[in-house]
Formats: structure tokens, sequence, C-alpha cells
């Protein structure tokens, strides 16, 4: 199998003049954004005198955290060309089983394992079917959503399981905190500069940009685009599970309606930071850029008292609007 060839050290003599820092910042999307998010924290503050209390920053990183280890592992799926509708179901899935073992006689830590195992599963079952039948990533992920979400109303009779006898060390993940910071928290920031470290700086995940931008010329190269595609399936799968898990600790009970809308939520966070629909660029930094923006646009909404269905309007206009925007970047780049 072929390698993928470095960069020259030195440049060209004809090539052109390397770009100063600071343009190179102001160019790039993340900066972007952190204005928006300051401009809308700015005016808030100015607006509602609930917004910039410490209940309320702690409620949004909380709501966020979460959720951005699923966007996590939307990124990268996206990034190799893939997408995934079923990551709300199986976050609640996970959720589900788990609390279920738990409910059986096993003890948390196994009925977790378990229940991220199986998840895990899922997502390899949904990459061999992209990889070796050739079924689209929409269509299969459409068809798991609705089965996970059968299985989760399946195990709990449509009722939330409560779970009032779990172990204060294993509560400890989701309502504990490291001096002042969430273990939410912790977790979430493990699993951004994992990730972000790995995406930038190995070759084994930049082979994902490879096969999101051509698939053909990066198999032609000597990349296994099908492993690179039932690798980055997988990975999203496990993570979602990940987040049911600490969602189930955080909460005390397992509810099979968890997650309902999370996928929208979760790939508009990943559009708006960068990730192409058509695959081969994004960022984890600028994906959890855009999931602070969607939290904090969210808790705004909620102060200013704004409609729960003017709120879905807003957030799916979001979306919208980052798609066309993406789309629009793709037909430039040509």
């Amino acid at each position: 199998m072929s390698t993928i060839h470095s960069q020259s050290a030195a440049a060209p003599p004809d090539a052109p003049a390397q770009k100063p820092f600071w343009r190179n910042l102001l160019r790039a999307r993340e900066t972007g954004l952190v204005i928006i998010i300051a401009a809308l924290f700015i005016t808030m503050s100015l607006i509602s005198p609930y917004f910039l209390t410490v209940a309320n920053i702690r409620a949004m990183a909380m709501a966020f955290a979460v959720e951005s280890i699923v966007v996590v592992g939307m990124t990268i799926l996206l990034i190799s060309g893939g997408i995934d509708l079923s990551v709300g179901s199986v976050t609640a899935l996970a959720m589900v089983l788990a609390g279920w073992l738990f409910l059986s006689g096993l003890d948390p830590w196994t009925a977790s394992a378990l229940a991220i195992l199986v998840c895990t599963g899922i997502g390899a079952a949904m990459g061999l079917c992209v990889t070796r039948i050739g079924l689209h990533h929409f269509i299969v992920s459409l068809g798991v959503m609705v089965i996970a979400r059968g299985l989760c109303l399946l195990l709990t009779g449509g009722r939330p399981l409560g779970l009032y006898s779990l172990p204060p060390e294993f509560k400890f993940i989701g309502q504990g905190s490291i001096g002042q910071i969430p273990v939410v928290i912790c977790l979430f920031l493990v699993v951004v500069v994992v990730f972000d470290f790995l995406l930038r700086r190995t070759v084994m995940f930049r082979k994902v940009f490879y096969t999101g931008s051509n698939r053909k010329a990066a198999a032609y190269s000597g990349i296994r685009t099908d492993r690179v595609i039932f690798a980055t399936t997988t990975l999203c799968a496990a993570l979602a599970a990940v987040a049911g898990i600490i969602s189930m600790a955080r909460f005390g009970s397992a509810q099979p309606t968890f997650g309902i809308g999370m996928e929208l939520n979760v790939i508009a966070a990943a559009v708006i930071g960068g990730a192409s629909l058509s695959g081969g660029s994004g960022t984890i930094l600028g994906a959890i850029l855009g999931a602070i923006l969607l939290s904090v646009v969210s808790s705004s909404l909620a102060l200013l008292n704004v409609s729960v269905y003017w709120q879905d309007i807003i957030r799916g206009s979001i979306l919208l609007a980052a798609v066309v925007f993406d789309h629009y970047l793709v037909k430039k780049r040509g």
C-alpha cells in the first residue's frame, strides 16, 4: 500500500509568498464564529440580566458539552463523506440498554460497557452496509434511527426508567465536579483535545480528509477507503453511545425519548463550524464553536420568552443557511 507523502520542507522558488498569520487568522471560519458568539454574549448581557449569571453559563455549558461529544464523531464522519441520522436514537439506546441491564442486576459499569459495545456494533454494521453492500449512509442511518428508537420503546414500555439506586461513584461522571469544573465538561474537553490532535497531526486521520475529498483518487493512491468509512461510521456511533451513558449518569434515569432531534443539532453544529456535507473539510474546533453558537442561541431565545415553535423555526433556518453557505463554498472551489 502506498503511503501519503509529506510536503517538502522547502518551498519551490516560484511558490507564492506565504500570507501573514494575522491575515489567515482573520480569514479563518473559526474567527468569524468567535466574533458572532462574542457579539451574542454582549447583546444578550445588555438585554437580559440573567444571561451572564453563573447558573445560566453553567446550564449552557452542561447542555452543549454532552451533545458536543456526538458532534466530534459526526464531524469526522462528515469529513470522510458520510452522514449519520441515527445518533440521537443510538444515544438513547445506549442510555436505555445500560439502564435496563442495571435494573436486571448488573453493576452500572459493566452495563454501560455492554451498552457502548452494542451501539458500537450497530455503527460497525452500518459501516458494513455502506462499504460492502454499497448502500448510502443516509438510507442506512435512517433505518437504524427508527429501529434503535423502537428498541428503546420496547425495552422501557415507553416510560423512563428510574435509576435511583445508581451508586454515587457512577453518578459522579454526570453530576460531580473536579474543583469548580463539572466532570461532564472535563470529559468533553478530553474528547475534543484527543480527536482534534488526531485529526490534525496523524497520518491515519489525514486519510479521512483524502477519502472525503475524492474517494476514487484516494483509493488510487493506496488508501483503503472502505476501512476509513467503516472506521468513521463506527466511531460516530461509539461516541454517541458514550454521550448516552454520561447522560444517564447526569439525569439518574434512562429516557426512551432522549435525543429526539439531536441529529439535526449535531449536523448543524458541524456544518456551521465548517464541515462540508460533500466531505473533505472540517475541523473539530470549528464544530465545537458551532455547537456553542447553537447553545447560546437556544439560551437567548428561551430567556427572551420566544415560543418553542419559533425556536424550532429559527434553528432550522440557521441549519438551512449553513447548508446553503456550504453549497456556495463547494461550487466556488469547483
